[in-house]
């Protein structure tokens, strides 16, 4: 009988963040993966966002992350074109890995934020999360080794599950299991969660290929690389993304509606059309990566002491890149409240914020996912017959397509609202005032210190990202000495709550910091804020430790 604080179930990016996770705040965590350690993961994911990077700098994994995937100099930007050799339409600018902190050209370059998004596939990325997380100490990963059942009780859950080439029966006992194991979810299955929304919005024919000239035409034509080049024309659309920079690509071959069956349309023929090469050119199918666009939100993410986190919670068609990312952000969330409850201090009542939190974010997410993908439709089926022609009229056409491209794709490829815009409203751990968080949209974002939204970043004088200063659970943002946080700390004292005290001269602070006192959640989450301390300081420490909550 193996014995851990938590077992994950899953070793996909938002399995390993939640047990590096858990292990950073020193819980005992057993991880099961269905894989072998040596089997590599699919090509799934191509962007880790600025959120995630933040959530993976305070992990300490942010710059092994930011040193994996494409070449240093390889352009990150978004290319609209005819085909993939065809004439370019438009280009939304993305810095490349080399001047990503440094390039002022782009629409996401102005982010307040210490870790700008990074471009990786996920074959790159999750092999670095794997390798920090088995350098943590408290953490077993059992590879190869599937889930088979669970059972839990008042005290914890069994966890049973299988050694996948030798049949071994292994049992595992922990205080909770989470399961981060994807769409099809055993955990989700087992605790009686149901899937609702949109099961198909998009059909897309994926091919993982490996075309070592395909580089070197694009450069002889006069083209420049991009990370995803979109291929817009009437006979067959597309996108191509660069995996490893060199030649390694995933081609995306989006379906008509009525097409439901993916061998329905000629692979070869549809991925020649959308590179814009011939018969004689040369591929190697690596792998069919076929997958559906869908827009499905369960209905509970939590029975008991057993949770879920990721694809187990929510599948949308991945606009925007916020399918893997989103389940990092559950994964962050769960792990602190986890962690608070089993350090003593919290109340077990903090975990219901979770589902409190989480659940109405990806819903509203899930919309936005949606939304676009019927706008891109759309506009695939608009694209005129004449976009190809030479001359002044073809032109005109390419001008008028490649601005409308721009238009409406700038907003989820520098996402700045799905970043830092979303706000956590009807939390059971969150002292609300009477102000309203601003708008949350795709694209854009107002910074807010209103309780439930992220804690506006800024760089501190000393040269510190605000981020890196605070504790590793509460921390009370203090501008003003002559405040007294006596009271605070002693409430928090008094019941084993870890706070820390930052103190920032109120010179070094962004105009949107009007309250002396602001203070922070684990997940850079605004807790609570004042102009003086509450009249009731231990009534807001049981607030924040959930033993208030439903």
């Amino acid at each position: 009988m193996l014995d851990a604080d938590v077992v994950v179930v899953g070793a996909g990016p938002v399995g390993l963040t939640l047990a590096m996770d858990l292990a950073w705040r020193g819980r005992r965590v057993i991880v099961l993966e269905t894989r072998r350690r040596d089997e590599p993961p699919s090509v799934k994911s191509n962007h880790v966002s600025a959120r995630s990077m933040e959530i993976f700098r305070r992990l300490g994994v942010a710059l092994k992350v930011r040193n994996a995937g494409l070449p240093p100099d390889y352009p990150n930007d978004v290319a609209y074109r005819t085909s993939f050799l065809g004439r370019e339409l438009t280009r939304i600018k993305i810095p490349c890995r080399a001047e990503r902190y440094t390039s002022k050209d782009g629409p996401d370059t102005w982010w307040p934020t210490p870790e700008p998004p990074h471009r990786i596939n996920q074959i790159y990325l999750e092999p670095v999360l794997f390798d920090h997380l088995s350098s943590m100490p408290g953490v077993r990963i059992l590879s190869g080794t599937s889930l088979v059942d669970f059972r839990q009780s008042p005290e914890g859950v069994i966890a049973s599950a299988r050694e996948r080439d030798t049949a071994e029966e292994i049992a595992a006992s922990c205080r909770f299991l989470v399961g981060c194991d994807g769409g099809r979810s055993l955990v989700r299955n087992t605790i009686g969660g149901r899937l609702s929304g949109d099961p198909v919005l998009q059909r897309v024919q994926s091919s993982f290929i490996r075309a070592p000239k395909l580089l070197e035409m694009l450069r002889q034509r006069g083209g420049t690389p991009a990370w995803a080049s979109f291929a817009l024309n009437p006979r067959q659309s597309g996108n191509v993304y660069a995996i490893d920079g060199k030649e390694t690509w995933l081609v995306h071959v989006y379906l008509n509606a009525d097409v439901t069956e993916f061998d329905a349309v000629d692979r070869d023929g549809a991925i020649r059309t959308v590179l814009g090469v011939d018969g004689d050119f040369q591929y190697e199918l690596i792998a069919k990566e076929d997958w559906i666009g869908r827009r499905l939100i369960t209905d509970k993410v939590r029975d008991g002491r057993v949770f879920i986190c990721g694809d187990a919670c929510h599948l949308w068609v991945p606009y925007a890149g916020y399918g893997m990312n989103a389940g990092i952000a559950d994964a962050a969330n769960l792990a602190w409240l986890l962690a608070a409850h089993l350090e003593g201090w919290a109340d077990e009542r903090i975990l219901n914020a979770y589902e409190a939190e989480r659940l109405p974010i990806t819903e509203q997410v899930s919309h936005f996912a949606m939304d676009h993908a019927h706008a891109m439709a759309k506009a695939r089926k608009s694209i005129p017959p004449d976009i190809e022609v030479e001359g002044p009229e073809g032109d005109a056409v390419r001008g008028l397509i490649g601005q409308s491209a721009y238009d409406l794709n700038v907003q989820q490829y520098c996402c700045a609202g799905l970043n830092f815009g979303y706000y956590y409203r009807g939390s059971p751990i969150i002292a609300y005032d009477e102000e309203i968080p601003p708008p949350y949209t795709m694209g854009d974002f107002t910074p807010s210190t209103a309780p439930g939204a992220r804690v506006p970043h800024f760089w501190l004088a000393d040269g510190r990202s605000l981020y890196d200063a605070m504790g590793p659970y509460y921390t009370l943002l203090r501008s003003d000495p002559g405040v007294d946080a006596y009271g605070l700390t002693t409430a928090a004292s008094a019941v084993g709550m870890p706070l820390t005290v930052l103190d920032i001269a109120a010179t070094e602070l962004p105009a949107v910091y009007q309250h002396p006192l602001i203070l922070a959640r684990p997940d850079q989450h605004v807790a609570w804020r004042g102009d003086r301390l509450p009249n009731n300081p231990a009534a807001l420490m049981n607030i924040l430790r959930g033993s208030q909550g439903v």
